[in-house]
């Protein structure tokens, strides 16, 4: 693993953190010389040395300066802010395009060349352009040692950029509420140099292969589902989620809602095929329709084998 420098982590470290000393001195300075005024104020002014009040006449000059004074700070606040935000929203045209899709509750990356990854991988140096896709819910994309957010609104073309500056490894995660397992909707950056990411882009083998060779197929089915999220709304031990459970599926039957008609069905792999790529066509009864979409172009139907292979194994 790469030392990560988190002060030179993206191009807009410096902006960021400038603003934020400069609002954090700011509010440190006034909150001690308002407490140590109020201080000596309690003390001069206390009730046994003076004890008649008096009217005190109002002060032009002194209101003129308490009106000034944190106009200029607010301006002064609101300028170095600005300057740290304004390039944010001003990505060069020849920067790397990567489509972040952020799900209930996982993200996904894909690349120009078809490649995809649960993790970003970007290179050194380089400008990069995420394009952000919400497919459910609200979601927001934070990278936090590169100082940049973006809420990710379905129906919605957002984009976030920046240029990475530091080989290391980095946390990225959701910030806006976005259900059940919200807290754990996290993955991480590397940043690598040039020629390692140019490696990793050409091998075109890391597109189709999904684990471990040498791992069983169940456990291959197992990873697949893991790396899609899947997890966070089916159980594997007969738990009632936000879908059903793995567990008691394969090999049986359900009574699912199709339109307004209730029907036995059983499942097989025809009916896994369609749960994961026309999921609200058959709708499990007892489960609201609309929660799952379409993993259609995300999942291969060789990874589908891969869990129907894990479904038996389960329900053996």
């Amino acid at each position: 693993m790469y030392t990560a420098d988190p002060q030179q982590a993206s191009n807009f470290v410096a902006g960021v953190d400038l603003a934020f000393m400069i609002i954090l001195g700011v509010s440190i300075f006034f909150l001690i010389a308002l407490t140590v005024i109020m201080l000596v104020f309690i003390r001069k002014y206390r009730k046994d040395k003076h004890p008649k009040a008096v009217q005190n006449e109002g002060s032009n000059k002194l209101e003129a300066l308490w009106t000034g004074i944190p106009l200029v700070l607010v301006l002064v606040m609101f300028y170095f802010g600005w300057m740290g935000w304004k390039p944010m929203k001003n990505p060069p045209d020849d920067a790397m395009h990567v489509t972040a899709i952020a799900r209930m509750w996982n993200f996904r990356f894909e690349y120009e060349n078809g490649k995809f990854s649960d993790s970003l991988i970007v290179p050194i140096n380089e400008p990069v352009i995420l394009d952000l896709v919400a497919l459910d819910v609200l979601h927001s994309l934070y990278i936090p040692a590169f100082r940049v957010k973006e809420d990710m609104v379905p129906g919605q073309d957002k984009v976030m950029w920046f240029i990475p500056g530091t080989p290391g490894e980095y946390d990225l995660f959701c910030t806006e509420y976005c259900g059940l397992e919200h807290s754990y909707m996290f993955t991480g950056v590397k940043v690598v140099p040039k020629e390692e990411f140019d490696a990793w882009m050409t091998d075109t083998t890391a597109v189709t292969a999904v684990v471990d060779a040498e791992t069983s197929l169940a456990d291959q089915g197992w990873e697949v589902l893991t790396r899609n999220g899947c997890n966070a709304c089916h159980s594997s031990d007969g738990t009632k989620l936000v879908g059903p459970s793995y567990l008691g599926g394969w090999g049986g039957t359900r009574t699912v809602v199709s339109g307004r008609e209730e029907l036995q069905v059983n499942v097989d792999e025809a009916y896994v095929k369609r749960s994961i790529f026309d999921p609200n066509a058959e709708v499990v009864q007892g489960y609201n329709k609309g929660l799952m979409l379409s993993y259609d172009g995300m999942v291969t139907e060789a990874e589908v084998e891969l869990i129907i292979e894990y479904l038996k194994a389960l329900n053996e």
